[in-house]
């Protein structure tokens, strides 16, 4: 056999190298049958890996688009959300760029029929630099308005019937995409990358995670609000049960029976529904409220609390935004509620009215890495903060420390691994902590 390679290889052949029963051969020899065989042999560089075609991708979009303004064509940008691993290697970086684009768009219509966005990602970047094609066609939709049309037309008709069909042209809303969206995109086709080049996979900390959170919610109009001063780690029943142990209220989900209870039951509503606000292009899942009982329909304590899709040690993260609620008034021409401009307080209430139930297993104030100082609502209110989020761990405790200092009411330190804390500054008399 190794007569025949030496004669198929020149240098094999030059070596001339003796069958392996008889290799007694001078150190040269022996050196050089080594070099050959790690000169053929395929480096750990070139094993590839298969990023399979499918593999999903979280993305979210970086600005807002509305079917009133854009055009298809227009290019879009998106972010990747978490890390996308395949057999023990990150193939994309959490952060990393994804491009797509706007392809089709439809104005609002007559007859109440709204309008409609169709956006797709197109390639994202892997962690090597290549791009990856995407495939990801999503569609937004606005509100269609056939109650509305149908109601104005009705009313129409009875004041002058020959004005009725005017109301068929009353459009649906237009659609809108809000920043921060989120949507998942999967690879179109399989990737191949070289396994040296590829970092191992590792479950980002909390404290990392903060990167990916936004500042503050969206209406439904893509206009910025109330800044996010909250973040629970807990299982839904443990968050569920302490907001019911400490005293909250759920409120009513949809507007269209407000009348019917303030009729019925006057004054003495507590369930007085919230405005629909935006974090990852969703409304709230929970809305929580603590009216007060000299007068629950203007003033309350409030928070709305959005789930994310990240987890700390397994634990799901809930992001939240509270305001305390302290009259009714007029804004921009509509009755709405003026919050208490201090917000800081509003999160350090919730955060010892939750600490009061013995259901907080950890607590700490965690900085922003977008500070928000001084912003205003979606209806024009100024609003001040030292721009510090106070994290709740509710459940178990996971260490002895934190629970002896919750039972002694002192709020412990967070984790090393997984939390980083801003000393509070200094108050200032008649000024808010943060307020230039």
């Amino acid at each position: 056999m190794f007569t025949r390679l030496g004669e198929r290889s020149g240098l094999l052949a030059k070596a001339r190298l003796a069958p392996p029963y008889v290799f007694g051969g001078s150190t040269r020899r022996r050196l050089l049958f080594a070099f050959l065989v790690l000169l053929w042999a395929p480096s750990w560089g070139e094993v590839g890996l298969i990023v399979p075609a499918g593999t999903p991708v979280r993305l979210r979009l970086l600005r807002t688009i509305s079917s009133a303004h854009a055009q298809s064509g227009d290019p879009l940008e998106f972010m990747v959300l978490g890390d996308v691993s395949v057999s023990g290697f990150t193939v994309i970086r959490a952060g990393a760029r994804a491009w797509g684009s706007v392809t089709a768009v439809h104005g609002r219509r007559p007859l109440g029929l709204p309008g409609v966005l169709q956006v797709s990602a197109d390639s994202v970047e892997m962690v090597t630099g290549k791009r990856a094609a995407l495939r990801a066609p999503v569609q937004f939709k606005g509100h269609p308005h056939f109650l509305r049309m149908t109601a104005e037309a009705l009313a129409a008709a009875i004041i002058f019937l020959p004005a009725a069909p005017a109301a068929l042209l009353t459009p649906g809303s237009n659609s809108v995409a809000l920043k921060n969206t989120e949507i998942t995109a999967h690879l179109d086709a399989d990737v191949s990358l070289a396994a040296a080049q590829l970092p191992a996979a590792s479950d980002p900390s909390l404290d990392e995670l903060l990167g990916f959170f936004q500042p503050r919610v969206f209406d439904a109009h893509g206009r910025e609000g109330d800044i996010v001063n909250l973040l629970f780690v807990a299982q839904q029943p443990d968050l569920e049960r302490a907001f019911a142990r400490a005293g909250w209220t759920s409120v009513d989900h949809s507007k269209h029976l407000v009348a019917w209870h303030l009729f019925c039951q006057g004054t003495h509503y507590t369930g007085l529904p919230m405005a629909h606000f935006f974090v990852f292009g969703r409304a709230q899942d929970y809305s929580y409220a603590m009216p007060d009982p000299s007068s629950i329909l203007s003033k309350r304590h409030h928070v709305r609390i959005w789930k994310t899709d990240f987890r700390d040690h397994g634990t799901p993260v809930w992001l939240a935004a509270a305001t305390h609620d302290v009259a009714i008034g007029m804004q921009k021409l509509s009755v709405t509620h003026h919050i208490d401009p201090q917000v800081d307080a509003e999160r350090d209430f919730i955060g010892d009215n939750l600490t009061s139930t013995h259901l907080v297993a950890h607590s700490a104030y965690l900085s922003s890495t977008q500070p928000v100082f001084k912003a205003t609502t979606t209806n024009g209110q100024p609003y001040y903060s030292d721009s510090r989020i106070l994290l709740l761990q509710l459940g178990r405790p996971r260490t002895t420390a934190a629970t002896l200092a919750v039972v002694s009411g002192e709020r412990p330190a967070p984790e090393a691994d997984s939390t980083r804390v801003m000393p509070a500054p200094p108050a200032v008399p008649g000024q808010s902590p943060g307020t230039p």
